[in-house]
């Protein structure tokens, strides 16, 4: 049987569908194209990794989908997620409060620092590290729900085997093997799970307040939301590096009908400016949607 078939013919765009055996015939699994980025990363120097998922047509595309890449403060829209279910065990109160101290502090404090010697809320942290990718909230949220271990085992209860956990903020964000790293396939499936799928973990209140807090975030606005088609909107996480690491993942919404599910992940030279960072995502996104026919 030919697996393989040219869905689109975009220059050096390269769509191309394949069939991937389902074990249920009744719902086979969503086709699978590549999205050629090596002229962008030609120009640009790096590497990227997208994948992308169109909720209209059911069609996936990626470029370098299945590599590993840091993942940098995205992960911060997971942990946001890791908490929700802990609240719904009853392991965790949003309400409770969690002193904040000098000794916590690391950089990229906007929310933690002006409270120390005080004490914010577990949800006030969830919001401070998903809306302005505040690090030693994520660092204190990570502790409370029980360390590195416990936000590897959400992950696998999503159904993800690959991605790794293993440092606490900065840390995370430096490269070292396979360490805090993500496959930009794995990512744009653990969105759909959490936000788009009838079966996902959260509730409909955690969901649309963590969907309410991606949509609100300032940061990236050279990103994905620079690649957007008039009248899209994105709820959406960032992530950066600082030596080259220049990240965005998320729900993309056009005005009407099914959303994209998009991760990109941009693994930059030293030598690039961030303007030029975000700007590639822009482009990845604008070649992404072309490719999925969502202009």
């Amino acid at each position: 049987m030919d697996r393989r078939s040219v869905l689109t013919g975009l220059g050096a765009l390269v769509l191309a569908a394949c069939d991937n055996p389902s074990a249920t015939p009744a719902a086979p699994a969503p086709s699978l194209g590549a999205l050629d980025l090596s002229a962008l990363e030609a120009i640009n120097g790096g590497r990227i990794g997208l994948a992308a998922h169109d909720l209209a047509s059911g069609h996936r595309l990626a470029s370098r989908g299945e590599e590993r890449f840091v993942y940098c403060s995205t992960f911060k829209m997971y942990l946001a997620a890791a908490t929700f279910l802990r609240v719904q065990a009853g392991e965790e109160d949003l309400a409770r409060p969690i002193p904040i101290a000098r000794a916590d502090m690391i950089a990229h404090a906007p929310v933690t620092e002006p409270a120390i010697g005080q004490s914010l809320t577990v949800e006030q942290l969830c919001k401070g590290t998903v809306e302005v990718s505040d690090n030693p909230a994520a660092n204190l949220l990570l502790k409370a729900n029980g360390g590195l271990e416990a936000m590897q085992d959400f992950y696998r209860r999503l159904g993800d085997t690959s991605t790794r956990v293993d440092r606490f903020e900065p840390e995370m964000n430096r490269l070292d093997g396979d360490k805090d790293t993500i496959i930009p396939l794995q990512s744009i499936a653990n969105i759909k799970r959490l936000f788009i799928d009838d079966d996902t973990p959260l509730t409909v209140l955690h969901k649309d307040k963590l969907l309410g807090w991606m949509f609100a975030s300032p940061t990236g606005e050279g990103r994905i939301k620079a690649g957007l088609p008039a009248g899209w909107r994105t709820a959406h996480k960032t992530g950066t590096g600082g030596y080259g690491p220049t990240n965005d993942i998320g729900v993309l919404y056009p005005p009407t009908g099914e959303p994209v599910v998009l991760a990109i992940y941009y693994h930059a030279t030293r030598e690039s400016s961030v303007e030029q960072n975000d700007a590639v995502i822009a482009e990845a996104t604008r070649l992404a949607l072309a490719a999925l026919g969502r202009t």
